[in-house]
């Protein structure tokens, strides 16, 4: 029996145990997307044990059929599963068949035939240029206390002038600064540098220097107003409040300012591959949707570009 109330057999359960183990040790992937598969195959072996009435074995998932996983996919998205979590979930059935079969174990054919749904493009709107310096230069209006105020605007630059997601700005420690490029742990634990530009490394120092907590060269420099680690939810909350002062709409998050990180670039005519590298995308084509370049810059890149321009 399984944590979710439906039984497995025990070689099923040591099947699992060695993909998550490989999942971890091998193939690096963050902790959160592993336990997104983990959750994911569970959840369709719970409505497999439904199906046939009892606990799973390997033989009932050898019988899987094309038309058993597109129920399981239509029943999520009857209740509600958009595509975005409906694909990352085919994804984590594809991961652990396909370690199955390296394993000799056994080949399912019918996940072949399952498509991927179509997603929705989404995109974070992008701050202006001067919207983007309000938010970090504003910072210290609304603090009183000048160290989490420098610490506030050392996130934000961190963010729209190194391209950083929350949770690599948060994780930085002063064994990853160096004089002229930061160290940054990424996604599936890759690591990239990055450039930093003065006025984000003087904002990075000015919060140093004000920080009242001893800080070890591996320990995470921003720390929250009793020496802890900072939380993201204080970052987001800031970032409300420079919302509210500068009139921003909803979709000025800290994430936005990463986007705008990307997009100014490109619009400045950044290399499309060099701003891949930067931003840490695994694939080119994220970076093509995220930095979602504007009409104008297009055409100016086609009249420039093509012979009868």
């Amino acid at each position: 029996m399984t944590d979710t109330g439906f039984a497995i057999s025990e070689t099923l359960r040591a099947h699992i145990t060695e993909w998550r183990r490989e999942l971890t040790a091998i193939r690096r992937l963050s902790p959160k997307t592993i336990e997104a598969y983990a959750r994911d195959l569970d959840q369709f072996l719970a409505f497999l044990s439904g199906h046939i009435g009892g606990t799973v074995d390997m033989g009932d998932l050898g019988d899987v059929r094309a038309a058993d996983l597109r129920a399981f996919f239509a029943a999520r998205r009857a209740g509600g599963t958009g595509s975005r979590s409906i694909a990352r979930g085919l994804s984590g059935l594809k991961s652990f068949f396909t370690f199955l079969e390296r394993k000799g174990v056994m080949a399912l054919e019918a996940l072949s035939v399952v498509r991927t749904p179509k997603r929705a493009q989404t995109l974070p709107k992008a701050l202006t240029v001067s919207e983007a310096r309000a938010a970090i230069d504003t910072t210290h209006e609304l603090e009183d206390r000048p160290w989490v105020a420098a610490r506030d605007a050392a996130v934000l630059a961190l963010c729209y002038g190194a391209g950083l997601r929350i949770s690599e700005a948060l994780a930085i420690t002063r064994a990853d600064l160096d004089a002229q490029s930061l160290r940054v742990l990424g996604k599936g634990n890759k690591v990239r540098l990055v450039p930093l530009i003065a006025p984000v490394r003087q904002a990075v120092s000015a919060y140093l220097a004000a920080c009242p907590f001893a800080l070890e060269p591996r320990d995470p420099i921003f720390r929250g107003v009793r020496g802890g680690p900072l939380s993201p939810r204080i970052v987001q909350l800031r970032a409300e409040q420079l919302r509210s002062a500068l009139g921003l709409p909803p979709s000025a998050t800290p994430h936005a300012l990463r986007h705008s990180f990307a997009t100014h670039l490109l619009g400045k005519g950044g290399d499309l591959r060099s701003i891949q590298e930067l931003l840490g995308h695994a694939s080119l084509s994220t970076t093509q949707i995220y930095t979602h370049a504007d009409t104008e810059h297009l055409l100016d890149v086609y009249r420039k570009a093509h012979p009868r321009g």
